[in-house]
C-alpha cells in the first residue's frame, strides 16, 4: 500500500512539475492560480531546486529512500528544464549597442502615476536617447510635463495619450512619446474613447500621419487578479491583434510575461506578429516588476515588441532606479530596421 501511495505521489508531482515547466503546452498559461506562479519562473527554479536538495537529504532516511529519491529525481529535472529556459532568455545584459542612423530606441516605464516625477523620467529617456516613450499609468498632464523637460534637454518629443474616463487615477491613463524624426502621429479614435482597447486599463495605438512610419502600440494589459482573469485574457488577445501587420512597434505594461502568450504568436511571433525583444536580447529573464524583488526574481512583465519590419539589437532593464518611485523598472530596447527594409 505505502509503495503504491509512493508511485502516486511520484507521478502527481511530476505532472504538477510538468504544467509549471510547460503550461502552455498543458494550455493552463491563463489558469488561476498557475498564471500567478508561472510568472516568476526564476522563483519555480529556485523552488524546485530547494526541494530537490531537501529529498535527497530526507533519503537518508532508510524508510523514505525510495520515493525521496524518486521525487528527487522529479525536482532535479523540473530544476534543470526551467534553469535551461531562464539562462536561454537572458540574465540580464548592462549596455546598448552605438546607435546608427536607422536606430530606433524604444523606452517604456509604468511610472506608477505621480509616484515618479516627470524629470526623472524625462532625464532617463534623454540619457537613453529614446526615440519612442511610453508611459503606462501617465496622464497627459505628466506627459506633456516630460516632453517639455526633454525638449529643455534638446530632445524633443510630442505627447499623446488615450484614458479611460477622468476619476483622477493615474491607471486610467497611458501617455506615448513621440520623437518628430520619426514624423506627425496621431491616436486612433477608437482607442482614445475606448471602444476597441484593452479592457480596464487603457492602451493607445498612434498612427503615423503620413503613413510611413511604425504603427506605435502603447500597451496595457489588466493585472490577472482572480476576478479579472477573463478581461486579462481578453486584453492579450486585443494586443495580439494590434501586431497583426509588418511595420508594429509595441511596448508597455503587459501584466503577462512570455509565457503567458504561449499560444498566441502568429508565424513564430511571441504576441501576433510581433517579437519580444528582451528575450531575443540577453534580458528576458530579468523581472520589470516588482522593484521590491531582486531583478532575477521579479517578474518580466514589461516588454517592448515589433514585428518583422525591426530586429532587436540590444536591450537594458535599468535596476538603479529602484528606489525612483515606481514598482516597475524600466525597459529600453535598440531596433533596427530588418535586412531588405
Amino acid at each position: 500500500m505505502l509503495r503504491l501511495l509512493g508511485i502516486l505521489v511520484t507521478v502527481l508531482s511530476a505532472v504538477a512539475a510538468a504544467v509549471l515547466t510547460w503550461p502552455s503546452f498543458f494550455r493552463v498559461e491563463g489558469v488561476f492560480p498557475i498564471a500567478q506562479m508561472i510568472a516568476f519562473r526564476t522563483l519555480l527554479l529556485a523552488g524546485f531546486g530547494a526541494a530537490a536538495a531537501v529529498l535527497l537529504l530526507v533519503s537518508l532516511i532508510r524508510p523514505l529512500r525510495p520515493v525521496a529519491l524518486a521525487l528527487a529525481v522529479v525536482a532535479i529535472a523540473a530544476t534543470a528544464a526551467n534553469a535551461v529556459v531562464v539562462v536561454s532568455r537572458g540574465l540580464g545584459t548592462e549596455s546598448l549597442p552605438q546607435k546608427s542612423e536607422d536606430s530606433i530606441r524604444v523606452m517604456t516605464w509604468n511610472t506608477a502615476g505621480e509616484a515618479t516625477s516627470a524629470n526623472s523620467v524625462a532625464q532617463i529617456a534623454v540619457a537613453m536617447d529614446a526615440d519612442i516613450v511610453t508611459l503606462p499609468e501617465t496622464t497627459i498632464e505628466t506627459g506633456e510635463q516630460v516632453a517639455i523637460a526633454m525638449r529643455e534637454l534638446g530632445h524633443p518629443m510630442w505627447a499623446h495619450h488615450s484614458e479611460f474616463g477622468e476619476d483622477g487615477w493615474d491607471a486610467r491613463s497611458t501617455t506615448i512619446l513621440i520623437s518628430p524624426d520619426l514624423g506627425d502621429y496621431a491616436v486612433v479614435e477608437s482607442s482614445v474613447e475606448g471602444t476597441t482597447n484593452t479592457s480596464t486599463v487603457p492602451s493607445a495605438v498612434a498612427m503615423p500621419v503620413d503613413g510611413e512610419g511604425p504603427i506605435v502600440v502603447a500597451a496595457h494589459a489588466v493585472a490577472p487578479r482572480r476576478t479579472a482573469m477573463e478581461h486579462w485574457r481578453s486584453d492579450l488577445r486585443w494586443l495580439a491583434d494590434q501586431c497583426g501587420s509588418e511595420n508594429v512597434i509595441m511596448a508597455g505594461d503587459f501584466n503577462a510575461t512570455i509565457d503567458h502568450m504561449g499560444r498566441l504568436g502568429i508565424d513564430g511571433g511571441t504576441l501576433g506578429n510581433c517579437h519580444d525583444a528582451a528575450s531575443e536580447t540577453g534580458n528576458g529573464s530579468v523581472g520589470t516588476w516588482s522593484t521590491d524583488m531582486p531583478g532575477l526574481l521579479g517578474a518580466p512583465i514589461d516588454h517592448v515588441m515589433a514585428s518583422e519590419h525591426w530586429v532587436a539589437t540590444g536591450s537594458i532593464v535599468l535596476r538603479s532606479l529602484d528606489g525612483s518611485g515606481s514598482d516597475h523598472r524600466p525597459l529600453i530596447v535598440q531596433l533596427e530596421p530588418a535586412s531588405g527594409q
